[in-house]
């Protein structure tokens, strides 16, 4: 049978809360829908949000819904993302963990020079420009919250064209926004990566990952990518050959798999390979133990890599 994308209960309330501090109510055939539920299918979800926007008299509602949306309201996603102790470790939590919250859309992130951009690609239809809208601003009011405002947005860019005079949108948000892009994405400066949050609690974080990965065993969703990033987590000197025998399947498999999720097993590692690197780096590890931890054959070979990736070198990187 094949699996049915499912959100978590907790999200579908939050619009249905604010459904009642705008003055009306959804339905009651769909509040009882979902009301003894853990989980709302996605075509129940979408009747939702056809509804919810069809009341509300702004069409920027889905707007200001994710700006409300609570730590909460995310289920164990949530907690997990503000116990972690970096901006990149919460990004590389909502990576692997974000299923649990809703299954309608995938997260990746990139940096490109002196800025990163945590793009959303969304795989629902009704009601696409709002909810994207939804989680767009959730992601850059929790970024705010969870560092104690310290982290600082540069912009956002949306993929499809403005629902609303587009001064509202920077007003409302407090950042420029840009439409009509090739995608849905946060900018933020590539240094903040390293912000520590204000409720890091690493004892916690590593129980609430346990918790969260029996979530995603029971949904069944967790995507290759995350499984992927999980193995080379583990074991960052694995190749595509070794990461596929885990996965049952060859590397050329694998490589095909991973270009049908819009992503390859380079871009993968070399993504988790520089945060891992980073963050060793901001601990004061040492160049030589950094690389011999990632599986490089040696610091040379390591420092090109990190250049490649950063424009840096380790010894540049650590006094920035």
């Amino acid at each position: 049978m094949p699996h049915t994308p499912t959100v978590t209960v907790r999200f579908t309330q939050a619009i249905s809360q604010a459904a009642r501090r705008l003055g009306f109510a959804l339905p009651d055939d769909l509040q009882e829908a979902f009301a003894d539920r853990p989980r709302v299918d996605l075509e129940l979800q979408d009747r939702i949000w056809e509804t919810f926007c069809q009341q509300a008299s702004d069409p920027l509602v889905g707007l200001q819904l994710g700006l409300e949306i609570q730590v909460g309201h995310l289920d164990t996603v949530g907690m997990v993302l503000m116990s972690c102790e970096t901006v990149a470790e919460a990004l590389d939590s909502l990576l692997d963990y974000h299923p649990i919250v809703g299954e309608g859309g995938d997260f990746d992130y990139r940096v490109e020079g002196e800025r990163c951009a945590i793009d959303y690609r969304p795989h629902f239809h009704t009601r696409q420009a709002e909810r994207v809208e939804a989680v767009m601003a959730s992601l850059l009011n929790l970024s705010r919250w969870t560092t104690g405002e310290r982290l600082h947005p540069l912009g956002i860019s949306l993929a499809h064209g403005a629902l609303d005079d587009a001064a509202r949108y920077t007003q409302r948000l407090g950042v420029p926004v840009e439409f009509n892009r090739d995608r849905n994405t946060l900018w933020i400066p590539a240094s903040d990566l390293q912000l520590p949050l204000i409720h890091a609690n690493p004892a916690l974080c590593q129980h609430l990952r346990t918790l969260a990965d029996q979530v995603l065993e029971q949904l069944g969703s967790q995507s290759l990518s995350a499984q992927v990033r999980d193995l080379l987590r583990q074991h960052p000197h694995w190749g595509k050959e070794k990461t596929g025998e885990k996965l049952n399947m060859s590397g050329r498999h694998l490589v095909r798999k991973l270009s049908e999720e819009g992503t390859s097993f380079k871009l993968l590692r070399d993504a988790l390979l520089q945060n891992m690197a980073e963050q060793a780096l901001g601990r004061g590890e040492r160049p030589g133990e950094v690389a011999e931890q990632l599986g490089f054959s040696d610091e040379s070979a390591f420092s090109k890599a990190f250049k490649r990736w950063t424009g840096k070198t380790p010894a540049q990187f650590r006094t920035t």
